[in-house]
């Protein structure tokens, strides 16, 4: 069996953050998004190739990550476009990248800007019991939530419906970005793709797969998160860290209260401040503020104010007084 890492880029709505960096490498304790995921498959012995599939414009980001990783398995596969605007879609890559590769097994589908806590041997040992398309889905109880991604009616086991992105839910079960197809499906992606559907989203794939073919959801409790927003990324760093505080050894702490689910990083300074549920990254200086819900990119500034729900971004000052 192979499996593909999708590995995209910056997230809009985390933009100040991402700027610098894809969202898969955000910090989460001691690892990052990505590196755990890597973790697991590099763990499973029936997982041969591993690859991180990402466009241009990431690919020397993501060639640098692996070259300093220890991992054996992941190897970077880039899309190929013709000009840097265009966009292959998810569902386009993917099928670009089984030609590309001459992938001719069992494909495990990973979206690389996941977290969840189930394992993928269990989510494996259900595709086999399957022996046909298998998703992962998780229960988001809310249909405000549930309609950023595709919705999974089940009969029993089976997928009896699929809708991506409906405005009005039929109910809670998402399908989150974790699929395991057999290898007389693959060229199925060419077939989807000659017809014209759309090649962006995974869940447009699906929902037109599971009419056609018997189709199987793995649904799990526990955790997952979707990192994309402020919220969700803070939510995975508090699992993460489940309550505690992690503060680098380089980092200097001065009078000050750091307060639970906090992460402070290398040669980070922090002085007269109070910080919770926050993630503070290497070089940044805080001096006599109070920072809650937040997050201070790489090399910042902040003094003498509150943050909250905030992200600032690397190598800024707040308050900015260059222009006094």
């Amino acid at each position: 069996m192979e499996a593909v890492v999708l590995a995209g880029g910056y997230a809009t709505r985390l933009w100040p953050i991402t700027r610098h960096r894809p969202k898969m490498f955000l910090p989460l304790g001691e690892t990052t998004v990505i590196d755990r995921i890597y973790a697991e498959l590099e763990s499973i012995d029936r997982i041969g190739e591993v690859y991180v599939s990402t466009n241009e414009r990431f690919g020397d980001v993501f060639a640098t990550h692996l070259a300093e990783s220890e991992y054996e398995k992941p190897q970077l596969s880039i899309e190929q476009t013709e000009s840097e605007d265009e966009k292959l879609g998810v569902v386009g890559g993917l099928g670009q990248l089984i030609e590309r590769e001459n992938i001719d097994d069992d494909l495990l589908v990973i979206a690389g800007d996941n977290i969840f806590d189930f394992e993928l041997r269990s989510f494996l040992e259900s595709f086999d019991a399957n022996a046909a398309p298998t998703i992962a889905a998780y229960d988001v109880e809310s249909t405000d939530r549930a309609t950023a991604y595709g919705v999974v009616d089940l009969d029993g086991d089976r997928v009896a419906g699929f809708q991506e992105k409906p405005e009005d839910p039929p109910g809670t079960l998402v399908s989150i970005g974790c699929y395991a197809f057999p290898r007389e499906v693959l060229s199925l992606i060419s077939t989807y793709l000659d017809a014209g559907n759309d090649p962006d989203e995974p869940g447009w794939f699906i929902e037109w797969l599971q009419s056609r073919k018997p189709t199987y959801a793995y649904s799990f409790d526990g955790s997952w998160f979707d990192i994309g927003t402020l919220e969700s990324y803070l939510d995975a760093v508090a699992w993460s860290l489940d309550g505690e505080s992690r503060v680098a050894d380089g980092a200097s702490v001065v009078e000050s209260t750091i307060g639970p689910n906090v992460h402070v990083m290398d040669n980070a300074t922090v002085v007269d401040s109070v910080v919770e549920r926050a993630v503070i990254f290497p070089e940044v200086t805080l001096e006599a503020v109070t920072v809650y819900g937040s997050i201070v990119d790489e090399g910042a500034t902040v003094g003498g104010i509150s943050l909250e729900d905030a992200m600032v971004g690397a190598y800024t000052r707040v308050p900015d007084r260059s222009s006094r």
